[in-house]
C-alpha cells in the first residue's frame, strides 16, 4: 500500500461526475434517543458546557449502537433490538434511481472490505450481570490500525476483528477517549484487498449524499443510504457533563451495531464515525475533522488532550440581550467559572439572575464574542472553535462584551481530563 491514508480507487469516478450526484454519507446509530439540544446545543437558552460532546451511544444498555448488550440463548450480546432509522431508498430524490443505485453500489464495493466487524468479549449485561459478547463496525484507518467507538470497546476485556471477506484479527486496544467516543486498535492482520479509508477534508453540506456501512444486529456488511441533515451540532448525553463538538447529523438507517462503523461520501471518504441515533431518521457521527485530531495521538500516545476554558454558559437570546442591555442577541453569556480553572479571574461570570417566563435569566457578566479570532455567535460555534482550533496550554484571545463595552483578554487553556481529576469528577461538568 503504497499510500495508507489514501481513499479507495473507485474507478468509476466518471461516473459520478456524470450523474451529477452529491457526495454520500452514513449516520451514527445507538439504540435509545439522545436529547440533540440537550445542556450543550445552545440554539436555546439551555446551559451549555461547550467542548467535547456527550457519550452519544454508552454501550451495555445506554444509547450506544452496540445497543443494550442483551445476551441471546447462546451467550451473545445483541446490542439492542430497535431501530432508530430507516434507509432512503437509493435514487429516492433523484433523476435517474438506476444510475444512482449504481453509484451506490460502486462506493460500497470499494468501500466495504475496509470496514469490520467487532466481537467485544467480556461485555457485561446491565441488568443480569451475565458475561456475553458486544458488537460493534469499524474501519480501516491505515495499515495497522482500525478505528471504532470508545463506547463498543470500553467495556471489553478482548476485541476480535473481522473483515468481510471473512478473515479474523486479533487486536490491542492503543488508545480510547470519551470526550470524543473513539478508540484505535492495532490489528495483527490486514487483507490484502482491503484499503484504508481516508478521512474527508471538505466539510459535510446539508444535502450531501452519505451511506452508512457497519453490522446493525450483527448483520455484517450492510448499508443504508441517507444525507447530511445537520452539521455542527453539539450533542450531549444527559448525566456526562460534557458534549461531542462539531457533530454530522443524518437521516441515514443507523441501529445497534452501526456503532464505530464510518459515514462516507460518493468519493468513498469518511464523513464521520457513527457514534449515536436520536431517533427516527435521526443520527449522529463524530466529524472527520474531530477524528483527524484525535486519531494519531491515541496512536502514538495513548490519549488526546482535550482543551477547556472552565466555563458555564447559555446563548444570547433576546430575552438575555433585554436584560443585560446588549446590543443584539449574540454570542454566550459566562453564567458560572470553575474555580482555580483557565478563565477564573479572567472572564467574569454573571453575578445575578431574574426570573422571566419562569426561567432564569443571568444579568451580567461576559458576553464571549470571539475565540482564537473566530467569531462565536452560538454555543456550537464556541465548541467547534475550541475542539478543532485550540490546544491545551495555548493562550488565546477571547472577545467579550463587558460592561457596555467590548473588550479582548487573554485565556490560557487547559485540558479537559486534568481539570476534571483535580475537581473529583469525570467529566469537568462545569466546563466547555
Amino acid at each position: 500500500m503504497s499510500d495508507p491514508r489514501a481513499g479507495p480507487d473507485l474507478g468509476r469516478r466518471r461516473l459520478l461526475a456524470a450523474v451529477g450526484v452529491a457526495s454520500a454519507s452514513a449516520l451514527a446509530g445507538c439504540s435509545n434517543p439522545l436529547n440533540q439540544a440537550g445542556t450543550n446545543d445552545t440554539d436555546d437558552a439551555n446551559e451549555t458546557n461547550d467542548t467535547d460532546g456527550t457519550n452519544g451511544s454508552a454501550t451495555n444498555g445506554t444509547d450506544a449502537a452496540t445497543g443494550t448488550n442483551e445476551t441471546d440463548a447462546n451467550g451473545t450480546a445483541t446490542n439492542g433490538t430497535e431501530s432508530n432509522g430507516t434507509a432512503t431508498e437509493a435514487g429516492e430524490n433523484a433523476t435517474d434511481p438506476a444510475a444512482d443505485a449504481d453509484v451506490y453500489h460502486e462506493v460500497y464495493e470499494a468501500v466495504v472490505g475496509s470496514v469490520t466487524f467487532l466481537q467485544v468479549g467480556g461485555v457485561e449485561d446491565p441488568r443480569t450481570g451475565n458475561q456475553g459478547q458486544g458488537q460493534g463496525s469499524g474501519f480501516l484507518y491505515d495499515d495497522r490500525h482500525v478505528v471504532t467507538n470508545q463506547h463498543v470497546v470500553v467495556n471489553g476485556d478482548e476485541v476480535d476483528v473481522r473483515y468481510t471477506n471473512g478473515d479474523w484479527a486479533t487486536t490491542e486496544i492503543l488508545g480510547s477517549d470519551r470526550y470524543s467516543d473513539l478508540a484505535v486498535l492495532e490489528v495483527d492482520h490486514v487483507p490484502e484487498d482491503a484499503e484504508p479509508l481516508g478521512l474527508a477534508t471538505d466539510s459535510p453540506r446539508v444535502g450531501q449524499e452519505v451511506l452508512a456501512i457497519g453490522n446493525p444486529f450483527g448483520l455484517e456488511g450492510s448499508m443504508s443510504q441517507g444525507i447530511v441533515s445537520g452539521v455542527d451540532r453539539t450533542l450531549e448525553m444527559p448525566g456526562q457533563g460534557f458534549a461531542y463538538p462539531n457533530v454530522v447529523q443524518t437521516d441515514a438507517g443507523i441501529n445497534p451495531g452501526n456503532s464505530g462503523g464510518p459515514l462516507v461520501d460518493l468519493e468513498g471518504e469518511v464523513v464521520g464515525v457513527i457514534n449515536a441515533a436520536g431517533g427516527d431518521n435521526v443520527g449522529f457521527a463524530i466529524s472527520a475533522a474531530l477524528t483527524d485530531r484525535v486519531v494519531p495521538a491515541l496512536i502514538e500516545e495513548g490519549e488526546y488532550r482535550h482543551p477547556v476554558l472552565g466555563i458555564s454558559h447559555v446563548p444570547v437570546d433576546p430575552t438575555i440581550a433585554e436584560e443585560n442591555d446588549l446590543p443584539e442577541a449574540d454570542g454566550v453569556i459566562v453564567y458560572d467559572v470553575v474555580d482555580g480553572g483557565p478563565a477564573d479571574g479572567v472572564l467574569e461570570p454573571s453575578p445575578n439572575q431574574v426570573q422571566r417566563g419562569g426561567s432564569a435569566v443571568p444579568v451580567g457578566g461576559d458576553v464571549v464574542l470571539e475565540l482564537a479570532g473566530e467569531s462565536t455567535p452560538d454555543g456550537h460555534a464556541l465548541a467547534r472553535v475550541l475542539a478543532l482550533q485550540t490546544s491545551p496550554g495555548e493562550t488565546v484571545p477571547v472577545r467579550v462584551y463587558r460592561d457596555g463595552e467590548e473588550t479582548t483578554v487573554e485565556v490560557t487553556l487547559g485540558a479537559r481530563a486534568e481539570i476534571a481529576e483535580e475537581m473529583g469528577t469525570g467529566s469537568a461538568s462545569q466546563s466547555p
